[in-house]
């Protein structure tokens, strides 16, 4: 089992969750800014979502991290490699907190966790699963290199009846 790493970028922290990040993460979930992951929800919600990411790490070796300003420690985001039940398919999923977009926070994060995921994981091919209507989620897919894979599978679930899928490339594949 792998364990959950604490990865570096020049302006960034990738770490383990730790209890203290929850408030930062529930106001994501509880707002509006949640319609793109079947939110907004209540606090047991987003504390069941919070503990679901967090849990994968004994389950899977695999799961989320937060994001941190090294610099403030900020906590700006999250990123996860999410391979839970529904998931037909190894998921880079990614989280950003209001107030820190159009700092390329999220895109330095998402590319070093990226990255590591293929390296260390053995991952046959990684995907994103994205609300059609989360174009900034889509923007961001986009810039990591990937692309809309209309023949794949999405995951099984009531509260996914639609997404599309976006598949990253692997690392020999960017080279």
């Amino acid at each position: 089992m792998i364990a959950a790493p604490t990865l570096t970028t020049p302006r960034l922290t990738l770490r383990p969750h730790i209890a203290e990040d929850f408030d930062a993460y529930a106001a994501l979930m509880m707002s509006d800014r949640a319609v793109h992951m079947d939110g907004p929800y209540d606090l047991f919600g987003a504390w069941r979502n919070f503990a679901s990411d967090v849990a994968q790490w004994g389950l899977y070796g695999s799961g989320a991290l937060a994001v941190v300003n090294s610099e403030t420690g900020d906590v700006v985001g999250q990123v996860g490699l999410n391979r839970i039940p529904p998931y037909p398919e190894a998921e880079l999923g990614w989280q950003l907190y209001e107030g820190y977009e159009g700092k390329g926070y999220m895109t330095e994060a998402a590319q070093a966790f990226r990255d590591w995921c293929y390296e260390t994981q053995g991952l046959p091919s990684l995907v994103s699963y994205i609300d059609p209507a989360n174009t900034r989620s889509i923007a961001l897919a986009e810039r990591l290199g990937a692309w809309r894979d209309e023949g794949a599978a999405i995951p099984e679930s009531d509260d996914l009846d639609f997404c599309h899928v976006y598949r990253h490339p692997m690392p020999e594949v960017r080279q």
